[in-house]
């Protein structure tokens, strides 16, 4: 399997090491890489499987790239695209929770990433655009489009938006009856295994984490930190964005109080500013930004020595993505299924727009802490590199590794 998909598990490697700007800009690339510089699936595919997998809890991005790997060679190549997808990002978010003692907080700064968010316009630019052209074709889809960037604009921190969102687009589609495409499909069998397993780990965990902490467990840190990092994992709706205050809150807020109160050396605790350094330089780092858990373990038993906090970074890594891969394997066949009946058509249509007016959303997001407009040479950069970025993906062959290191490049010289 290695050797015959060697060329599409290279694509992902070379992806992972250059997806710089969270997984709105993710899925701007993935369209330039996977779409029109390897033609492994088509746009349309990948707007669906961008909505379908805000449906779920999880991260968003990665259970997109696990989609078209599932795509290519079903689930063994979808799990090896998961793992060479998180690799590098957790490796380098656990390898800072060995380095934070050394690294000198006043100085650190992410100057070289200065124009990593303008270039993400760019790629969100290019992204809509295309998108547009395929999801926008009459006036209810103009509608949806309209409505959806307005309110992701306004509410683009709460957790639900995006799937509510996508619900109520595709029940918008369906108040008509005029658009039924039919289609002969046989339907595929649903394996149970992965579901069963995802609702097994997640009672288990609790049970034995709970089961530890009540009778004193004298080692049972590992225990609490996969059950507090899969329960996250589970649940978590809007991304890393989301994540990251639930992670401080979890390890920074509540568990210190409960240290403090209960005089419980065992209880898992992060230190604020730690924390706050790790959510700083995460957004700086390729990959998915849920790589922040990989960090987390590492600090959280990092007093255990330094063997207990490779564990610790390990564990982060596997109990934050485990879920999202085991629920995107299990639902999309069942969606798949779904798509024979004429209401899911018509829910797709519905859908694709939101997902238009989402990426555009997130590009006036971003531009609003960008300086476009000031008298300033970083301005005229700014608007230079979202320019440079949306024309070079429009109009060349220029693979997207090249245009995210000359952007690190000119944020290094300026």
């Amino acid at each position: 399997m290695m050797l015959r998909h060697f060329a599409f598990l290279r694509s992902v490697f070379f992806y992972s090491l250059t997806a710089i700007g969270g997984p709105q800009a993710h899925i701007a690339m993935m369209m330039k890489t996977f779409v029109h510089q390897y033609p492994y699936i088509t746009e349309e595919e990948l707007i669906e499987y961008n909505a379908f997998c805000n449906l779920l809890p999880g991260a968003s991005s990665t259970q997109t790239v696990t989609l078209i790997g599932y795509k290519q060679g079903g689930v063994p190549l979808a799990v090896m695209t998961l793992i060479i997808w998180i690799i590098p990002a957790c490796i380098l978010m656990g390898a800072f929770s060995f380095l934070l003692p050394y690294i000198d907080k006043k100085t650190l700064h992410n100057d070289v990433f200065k124009f990593i968010p303008p270039m993400a316009v760019g790629f969100l630019l290019y992204a809509s655009i295309m998108a547009f052209h395929i999801s926008i074709k009459n006036p209810i889809t103009w509608i949806i489009m309209l409505v959806s960037t307005v309110a992701t604009y306004i509410f683009f921190k709460l957790p639900g938006i995006f799937p509510l969102l996508i619900v109520l687009g595709g029940i918008a589609t369906n108040l008509s009856r005029k658009r039924i495409p039919q289609t002969e499909q046989k339907p595929q069998q649903i394996r149970w295994w992965n579901f069963w397993l995802f609702g097994i780990i997640f009672i288990t965990a609790g049970l034995i984490s709970e089961t530890a902490r009540k009778n004193d467990w004298p080692h049972r840190k590992p225990i609490n930190l996969f059950e507090n990092t899969y329960r996250m994992g589970s649940l978590v709706f809007g991304g890393g964005q989301v994540l990251m205050p639930m992670m401080y809150e979890q390890f920074c807020i509540r568990s210190v109080a409960v240290k403090e109160k209960n005089k419980d050396q065992n209880i898992i605790t992060i230190d604020k500013d730690d924390m706050y350094t790790g959510m700083g330089i995460v957004r700086g780092m390729p990959g998915p930004v849920f790589s922040i858990a990989s960090f987390a373990g590492g600090m959280a038993l990092k007093d255990e020595g330094t063997k207990m906090q490779l564990v610790g970074c390990l564990i982060g890594a596997i109990a934050i993505f485990l879920p999202s891969a085991l629920l995107v394997l299990f639902f999309f066949p069942i969606w798949h299924n779904l798509k024979k009946y004429a209401a899911v058509y018509r829910s797709l249509e519905g859908i694709n727009a939101v997902v238009v007016g989402i990426m555009l959303a997130s590009t006036f997001y971003i531009m609003k802490d960008i300086s476009l407009i000031e008298a300033k040479t970083i301005s005229l950069i700014n608007v230079m590199v979202i320019i440079g970025t949306f024309l070079l993906l429009q109009f060349t062959r220029l693979a997207p590794p090249f245009i995210v290191l000359c952007c690190l490049l000119l944020g290094y010289l300026f």
